[in-house]
């Protein structure tokens, strides 16, 4: 996936973490000096059996893009070696939509022998993988992680059933990236966009859209939106395996808000560049549980049926990406990767202020924010629900559709789309 840099974005954006739907992006210029690449402590020693009978201590696993995930198992693997010499990782590089096929693959033909020990899978993959193909993986509820360090909102898309079967990697906390200087000429400050409601927000932006000129908050997608609104007020399209886009008061009051925001010219799809705060979102008016919170995007980490050693995949994983916060501080600055790990918000460089952003220590906000996202579960039918949304959101918007109908519309194209 594209990391998507905050500086492109327009006077006010949600964002999946400054990265669409694949964790998330640090600018250079939000960085201040890069951690040490080793860490200041080292990984404590391991009391597992890690060591197989003929002495390898070989991990496989397949990830995406080396500058970001790739650099990451990198880092990782150096960390581990200093308890464990003998460790290596060999490392597979795949396109994403290549290691889904070969999951699939090697579940149709009940061959998982062609699977790595462990791979990295998009979040919102999990459960329909997981309910269609449960014999792709290791469960790790028992692994010894401590899952409590991770926001619930993202330890959700790779739960099924009260199961684990993901260990959270990259951040996907939405935040709103705000253009301070035309806040200022609107003669309102950045405070004034932290923990609204969206109907608090559409009036604060109102004067800002006056007074500059240009609209308030860009969209690269209408159901990518709507859908972090809904989860921002802990509600969802599917609730207990079953479809409820229709009659979803939760989701009827985004698409309200969402047309509202586009016929006022506070909505638009334009990019530029300029000075910039990040805040927490809009919370949904009159929506019982809803927050200034949600989540959008990312991976975790997964251990696959065909591990030769289940206790030195689940040794690394909980050494490194599992807690070390050393490891996390190196990946920010050099890799652009915000921890979901939630003790990393306490880190000197997560504390650090960032330039670009004001002076803002915009990555512990960052991490804070994920600690407060509901959890959100569209079982294994996301990518039906978020196309059929959109088809909702652009008809609704371009057509001015009825949103009850459209919402009864996306309702029975979901359901039948499961049905066949």
């Amino acid at each position: 996936m594209k990391k998507k840099n905050v500086a492109a974005l327009m006077a006010a954006a949600l964002t999946a973490s400054m990265l669409a739907g694949c964790g998330s992006s640090a600018s250079s210029a939000a960085a201040s000096t890069p951690a040490e690449s080793a860490p200041a402590e080292s990984v404590a020693e391991s009391e597992a059996e890690t060591t197989t009978a003929d002495g390898d201590e070989t991990l496989t696993v397949w990830a995406w893009d080396p500058n970001f995930n790739i650099y990451a198992l990198k880092q990782a693997e150096a960390l581990y070696q200093k308890d464990h010499p003998n460790f290596k990782l060999n490392i597979e590089e795949n396109v994403y939509s290549d290691i889904e096929t070969k999951l699939i693959t090697a579940a149709t033909s009940e061959d998982y022998s062609t699977l790595p020990d462990i791979f990295l899978m998009q979040d919102y993959s999990y459960h329909k993988m997981v309910a269609n193909f449960p014999g792709i993986y290791t469960d790790l509820t028992d692994s010894g992680l401590d899952w409590d360090k991770f926001s619930g909102g993202k330890l959700a898309d790779s739960t099924v059933d009260g199961h684990h079967y993901g260990l959270p990697f990259d951040n996907g906390a939405s935040v709103m990236a705000v253009r301070s200087d035309m806040i200022e000429n609107a003669g309102l400050t950045v405070e004034d966009f932290k923990d609204l409601t969206w109907s608090e927000f559409e009036e604060k932006a109102q004067k800002v859209v006056d007074a500059n000129g240009v609209p308030m908050l860009t969209s690269s997608g209408g159901s990518e939106l709507i859908i972090e609104m809904m989860q921002s007020a802990g509600a969802s399209p599917v609730v207990d395996g079953e479809v409820k886009i229709a009659d979803n008061a939760a989701l009827k009051e985004a698409l309200t808000v969402y047309k509202d925001m586009v016929d006022k010219g506070i909505l638009a799809a334009a990019d530029q560049s300029g000075k910039w705060a990040i805040v927490n979102m809009p919370k949904l008016d009159g929506i019982d549980g809803a927050t200034n919170y949600a989540n959008c995007g990312g991976a975790s980490w997964a251990v696959s049926s065909n591990c030769k050693n289940t206790e030195l995949a689940f040794d690394f994983l909980k050494s490194t990406f599992g807690s070390s916060v050393e490891l996390y501080d190196d990946l920010l600055p050099n890799a652009g990767a915000i921890s979901s790990y939630l003790p990393a918000a306490d880190s000197e460089v997560y504390n650090q202020p960032s330039e670009f952003y004001g002076g803002q220590t915009v990555y512990k906000d960052i991490v804070e924010f994920a600690g407060q996202v509901p959890a959100f579960d569209c079982g294994a039918y996301y990518s039906d629900v978020r196309s059929a949304l959109t088809d909702a959101v652009t008809n609704v918007v371009q057509n001015n559709a009825d949103i009850d109908s459209e919402m009864q519309n996306a309702q029975d194209t979901v359901e039948f789309n499961i049905a066949g």
